[in-house]
């Protein structure tokens, strides 16, 4: 038996103020796409904007359904956008930000397995990594080179 050990290094900043310009942008579009969740049964919203090498953003939130498994989330919306707008354009960087209208959230939300496996296929699409942002309401702000990062062993074509 062997033991392996994965690590994952990435990058903490205590405020959108330290961040660059243009991630300060891109986390900013994320908050304001909020404004466009339709989450009535969780009352948990969430915003993404995809940063595209064109330089420009598109937008997305979570969209639920009655039904759960028919719910939509904010980064696969964002992503899904950014490729029908933009066809042919790599996504660049990926911004996430949820909010509670019942408490404060301080500390990020992960995406969901289904979403880290969708930025992993758009990042083998395109060959090229996606660097991800992520942050609460207020709070710190995590940033991760690659969706490889949340995703180390994710499934892609090269297995057909």
């Amino acid at each position: 038996m062997k033991e392996r050990i994965w690590k994952t290094a990435y990058q903490v900043y205590e405020s959108a103020d330290e961040l660059p310009e243009q991630d300060r942008a891109l986390l900013q579009f994320a908050k304001q796409s909020l404004q466009h969740s339709y989450s009535p049964y969780s009352n948990f919203q969430v915003g993404a904007a995809v940063l595209l090498q064109n330089g420009k953003m598109v937008g997305g939130a979570n969209q639920e359904n009655a039904s759960y498994p028919l719910c939509l989330c904010a980064e696969r919306v964002a992503l899904a956008a950014a490729a029908s707008q933009f066809p042919g354009e790599a996504a660049l960087a990926l911004a996430v930000t949820v909010h509670s209208p019942g408490h404060l959230i301080e500390k990020p939300a992960a995406p969901c397995g289904a979403c880290r496996q969708v930025i992993c296929e758009t990042e083998c699409k395109h060959q090229h990594d996606i660097r991800i942002l992520l942050q609460g309401e207020t709070g710190e702000i995590l940033i991760f080179p690659s969706a490889k990062d949340l995703l180390p062993f994710s499934f892609d074509g090269s297995y057909f």
